[in-house]
């Protein structure tokens, strides 16, 4: 029975089977280099679409406070004990360092003596020289009193020539000593008294030897170094037997307060900061752990050598793991767009010029197109102009040029 053209093409495939299936990747690659010719390759593509953005400012700083205290000794002396560690907490007041102290210790007890002695001179003006010189005074009075009564008589009668000349000489010079003695036991209570030279003396000596007793104690005090404020001890630079010296850099204390985060950023972001600003902090012993900031000052001038500003954050609630000089990583929120439409910022080219762009796919085609931009984030940008919702984009390292033929890429 004569076979069927069907049956006879069959049969003859069927003899020529391998030359068929040789042919087959032949056939397939043909097939694809037509797909890209006629419809472009398959590229990754980003859509456009709408998120609320927010354009941050990051950067590095480190924890710190508002100031801190460098601890010394206003003395020379030699370390006799050390009270407290490094890392500590202090109350103001609290004994840090004491030093030795014999030397200082005998200086005021002879400051004291001297302080009693001149307390006795002045007790001894007012109790004893003093009212000694007022009696003196009254009865150096009650004997001139006389040599005048004496001598006024004497002088009658010398006149009346009912007494001699020697009688009426010895009457005078009576009354000359009589007014010596006054004179000079009025001297004597104008010096014993206030404001007199005596008084004037034995209270200097009093004034200068309370002086000296002040610094002895002073200087007594100074061998004690306590804390000036209460804080934590974040550094501590001596040891029992050292020999201190003022100038010497003895513990460092950063004292209870504000915490601060101080940082560099660029200039190029001088225009988005503002104080008041918001920021969100990590620490990296913490990366998984945030806490909330404010820019609290921007410094006026530019660090020309880093091109950089200098910016401080005050942290309101600070967690209990800060620590002194700690880093952190700093986001600064600078602005925020609702429904904003964006792309993958790596999808942009010539980002920082002003005349940006993207490749956009368009009836199967990349195409050039200009945009304009608005916010940048983290990792996306804000486009304002040039795009449509849900437009696709190819990346800017992609090889597709503008014009070619193109396919999005399914997910």
């Amino acid at each position: 029975m004569p076979l069927s053209r069907w049956e006879t093409a069959r049969a003859a495939a069927w003899g020529h089977k391998w030359i068929v299936l040789a042919s087959l990747p032949v056939l397939a690659a043909i097939a694809w280099r037509v797909t890209i010719a006629v419809l472009g390759p398959e590229t990754e593509v980003a859509r456009a679409t709408r998120v609320t953005l927010v354009e941050t400012v990051v950067a590095t700083g480190n924890v710190e406070t508002p100031f801190r205290v460098v601890i010394g000794s206003q003395i020379v002396g030699t370390v006799a004990t050390v009270q407290v560690g490094e890392g500590q907490r202090v109350t103001k007041g609290q004994a840090l360092i004491s030093l030795e102290n014999t030397e200082l210790t005998g200086a005021l007890g002879q400051a004291q003596g001297a302080v009693a002695q001149a307390e006795a001179r002045m007790k001894q003006l007012a109790e004893l020289t003093l009212p000694t010189a007022r009696d003196s005074l009254k009865q150096a009075q009650a004997t001139l009193l006389n040599a005048r009564q004496t001598h006024g008589r004497a002088e009658e009668l010398f006149r009346n020539g009912n007494e001699t000349r020697v009688v009426l000489e010895t009457a005078q010079r009576d009354l000359d000593i009589a007014q010596t003695r006054v004179r000079t036991a009025e001297h004597q209570v104008y010096t014993a008294e206030v404001g007199g030279s005596d008084f004037v003396t034995a209270q200097t000596q009093l004034n200068q030897a309370a002086a000296s007793r002040d610094i002895a104690l002073s200087r007594l005090g100074y061998a004690t170094i306590a804390a000036p404020r209460a804080g934590v001890l974040i550094s501590r630079n001596v040891e029992q037997g050292t020999i201190a010296k003022p100038g010497d850099m003895l513990m460092v204390l950063a004292p209870d307060g504000e915490t601060q985060i101080g940082m560099a950023i660029d200039e190029r972001n001088l225009a988005k900061l503002a104080l008041g600003r918001k920021a969100t902090v990590s620490a990296d012993a913490y990366a998984d752990k945030r806490f909330a900031a404010t820019v609290s000052y921007i410094n006026p001038a530019v660090d020309i050598t880093r091109a950089s500003v200098e910016v401080k954050l005050t942290v309101a609630d600070p967690p209990d793991y800060l620590r002194q000089d700690m880093t952190v990583s700093v986001d600064i929120e600078v602005a925020r767009a609702e429904n904003a439409l964006v792309v993958p910022g790596s999808f942009v080219h010539e980002t920082l010029s002003a005349k940006p762009w993207v490749l956009a796919i368009r009836d199967g085609r990349a195409v050039r197109s200009s945009v304009r931009i608005g916010l940048t984030g983290a990792s996306q940008v804000q486009i304002l102009e040039g795009l449509a919702d849900g437009e696709a984009v190819l990346p800017a390292l992609s090889t597709v040029q503008a014009g070619d033929r193109v396919r999005a890429k399914t997910p």
